[in-house]
């Protein structure tokens, strides 16, 4: 290593983050951050096909079914609120790690769970993991990401789950197609979902705090320094990576970075014009989960009203056809568009669709008695609900809130997002029975179209913007007195 220094102001640190190709580092943050993710979706299919064959077993009435279907977005709501609070107090990297252990932690006692009430206990410590993983993980790629790719990397992190849904629906359909006991078949359905966050613990507490905190936060210009030569030169958790700044020592001086609020001086989600985007970023958040969580978690039970005499097995592939057909190419398109087209583009694209596909499935005659009609126009919903709304909501929120809130924002927009979906979870089984699938897309494509409303009238376009420019950082710096 030489032993030259390169001096840079901080505004210039933030430039090589800003400025710097995607490496092999990037991607390992995006492993390190899907891989909970992965585990969510997984968790979010499974416990529906779970609860069908524990509730023989348990004795489980209509309520208790309702409820264990319900609980993970509802608990995820306290998870993103209190991992949102505490990682702009305390840091990112304090707090990262702890969400995947609830994660692994609540799948191994649920699959040893003996009652309702201990199943129900469980599922909550899994909640939380799952609402804290979603601020946590977008903040802290978005922070290490550059501008011309950030929406890119973000975009791949939230996509894993498209592999958790694929997953989740092959683990059911093995366990179910080969003959294992429905006493041993949940148990381990519930279980492997402790495998990817077990997988990632260790690579997330050797993650850095990310540098926008350290200064942005904190004020600390020194351990800023030595975090972006971590992230653009060597990577002493990871091994040596090429791209950026190689072998050399980078000192910093507190030049201040152009458009940051100064250190400690923290902004106000109240204020403009962070109320507005907050509104939006969690609003939009709400609407796309309300049909999406609504749908999916319902759609054994929607399958088996429009076919009563299938089976478990053979409702479970088409749902594994569904994701691996429609969901996961959906996401991935979304992931390779994002610095493309822009995020406001492909929300509004995906939320006008939704509408279209709800409304044709609700009002064209003969689509609900005709099972492969409505499959094709219900895989079509889910590419774009993928492509669309439900990947953007995540790029958004963790960019539209300066730094020293930004934990805050993107945990209020995910909890009103896991809110969504709680309420469609536990409102589509009852209104399936009361209106019929006609009925239940109706609904969703009144949600949908609102939420193109409001992708319209509340949200801005990031593409191609720095973080501190996209979040409106460099207004309010410019109103902030130092």
């Amino acid at each position: 290593m030489r032993n030259d220094a390169i001096n840079v102001t901080t505004n210039e640190m933030y430039h090589l983050l800003d400025d710097a190709p995607v490496s092999r580092f990037h991607w390992l943050i995006v492993f390190t951050a899907g891989m909970g993710f992965f585990t969510y979706a997984y968790d979010i299919f499974i416990i529906g096909t779970a609860t069908t064959l524990l509730t023989p077993i348990f004795h489980l009435d209509t309520t208790q079914l309702s409820v264990l279907d319900s609980v993970l977005p509802l608990a995820a709501i306290a998870g993103a609120l209190i991992f949102g609070k505490f990682m702009d107090v305390v840091g990112r990297k304090k707090m990262y790690g702890i969400e995947a252990m609830l994660l692994a932690a609540g799948a191994i006692l649920a699959a040893l769970s003996w009652n309702f009430t201990s199943l129900l206990v469980f599922l909550i410590v899994i909640g939380i993991g799952i609402g804290g993983d979603v601020p946590t993980s977008g903040v802290v790629t978005s922070e290490y990401s550059g501008r011309r790719h950030r929406g890119r990397l973000v975009g791949a992190v939230f996509a894993m789950q498209g592999f958790g849904l694929v997953a989740g629906s092959a683990v059911a359909s093995i366990l179910i197609a080969s003959g294992v006991p429905n006493e041993v078949s949940w148990r381990l359905m519930l279980g492997f979902g402790a495998v990817p966050a077990v997988s990632v613990i260790y690579l997330r507490r050797k993650i850095r705090e990310t540098p926008r905190f350290t200064f942005g936060v904190r004020g600390d210009v020194q351990t800023t320094a030595e975090t972006v030569r971590w992230a653009v030169g060597e990577y002493p958790a990871f091994g040596s990576v090429a791209g950026g700044v190689h072998d050399s020592m980078i000192s910093a001086t507190a030049g201040g970075a152009s458009g940051s609020i100064p250190a400690g001086v923290r902004a106000k989600l109240t204020s403009r014009p962070f109320l507005l985007r907050l509104v939006g970023t969690a609003g939009t958040w709400f609407l796309v989960d309300i049909a999406y969580y609504g749908n999916s978690a319902s759609s054994p039970l929607i399958l088996k009203t429009l076919q009563p005499h299938g089976t478990l097995l053979s409702h479970t592939l088409i749902l594994l056809a569904i994701f691996a057909v429609a969901a996961l190419p959906g996401f991935w398109m979304a992931v390779w568009l994002m610095d493309r087209v822009g995020r406001k583009r492909i929300q509004l694209q995906g939320f006008l669709v939704m509408t279209v596909t709800f409304a044709a499935i609700a009002l064209i005659p003969g689509v609900t008695r005709d099972v492969w009609m409505f499959v094709v126009l219900f895989a079509a919903s889910f590419f774009f609900i993928e492509y669309g709304p439900n990947e953007t909501t995540f790029v958004y929120g963790s960019e539209m809130f300066p730094t020293s809130v930004r934990g805050m924002g993107d945990g209020i927009s995910a909890s009103m997002g896991k809110f969504g979906a709680f309420l469609g979870g536990l409102c589509v089984p009852p209104l399936l029975r009361v209106a019929g699938v006609s009925g239940v897309m109706g609904a969703m494509a009144i949600v949908s179209l609102a939420g193109a409303m409001l992708t319209i009238l509340a949200l801005p376009e990031p593409k191609g913007q720095t973080l501190e420019q996209a979040s409106a950082e460099m207004e309010f710096a410019l109103e902030t007195p130092r």
